[in-house]
């Protein structure tokens, strides 16, 4: 059971993905400490429950960089920022497509980059010190059968991390990227449901278990807080010990 308290009264937080998910998880324990939440996503019904809850809701497809330049254009300065929107696509090496590919990165990794760039500048330019947490994935440090484009940009999102810890460590901006195992949200259902995968993916974590969305979003809420204040370029497993081996 998560017993973590935080408090982020008075501070302003951008979710990205937060209609579902991790995503999803993340806005609620941010919510119960206290943040002014915007929360940016896709679906319509999830973001209308979320403005019930008090969250800013900005509806947007990731992948459309005129639409999300708009809506990052009319934001607040942020205090925080979670970079959670994510997509896969699961393909064979051998049949890796370019489609599939470019939406992968586009949406997993360009996106990210471009709204962490919208933040940290408003940041900088209202003299605001904060976090920015980008959301990876343990497919970032190992390979996964039928996930090359989500490797790469998982890989790619971990070097974007450290790239933007070392150019805005002197404006007192922190960023981290946090890399879950297998974790119980819609997409890792659809993506490991087969037994053929399960399995051996499960023997492989000596936990012996994939994570829940809550132990995902209390090491996010840790790294977004002023507990992890000397924090900053790290890449955390919270992967049950699979990356140990």
């Amino acid at each position: 059971m998560n017993t973590a308290r935080f408090d982020f009264s008075g501070h302003r937080v951008l979710v990205t993905g937060a209609s579902s998910g991790i995503g999803w998880e993340v806005t609620q324990q941010l919510l119960s400490a206290g943040a002014r939440v915007y929360a940016m996503g896709r679906d319509a019904a999830a973001l209308d429950t979320l403005a019930s809850q008090g969250c800013e809701v900005l509806r947007v497809d990731m992948a459309d960089q005129l639409q999300l330049a708009s809506i990052l254009a009319e934001l607040p300065v942020m205090h925080g920022l979670v970079n959670c929107a994510g997509i896969s696509i699961l393909e064979a090496a051998t049949e890796v497509s370019a489609s599939a590919f470019d939406q992968v990165m586009t949406v997993n990794v360009r996106a990210a980059a471009i709204v962490a760039a919208s933040v940290a500048k408003a940041m900088i330019g209202d003299g605001v010190k904060g976090s920015i947490v980008n959301v990876s994935s343990q497919a970032s440090l190992v390979a996964l059968d039928d996930h090359l484009s989500y490797c790469a940009s998982k890989g790619a999102m971990d070097a974007m991390t450290r790239v933007q810890c070392g150019e805005w460590g002197k404006y007192g901006i922190r960023v981290n990227s946090v890399n879950p195992t297998v974790t119980l949200t819609p997409m890792a259902q659809m993506a490991w449901s087969e037994p053929s995968k399960r399995d051996p993916a499960l023997a492989a974590i000596p936990l012996g278990r994939f994570a829940e969305t809550s132990e995902v979003a209390a090491p996010i809420l840790f790294l977004l807080s002023d507990a992890a204040s000397m924090i900053s370029g790290v890449s955390l497993p919270i992967d049950g010990g699979y990356t140990s081996k």
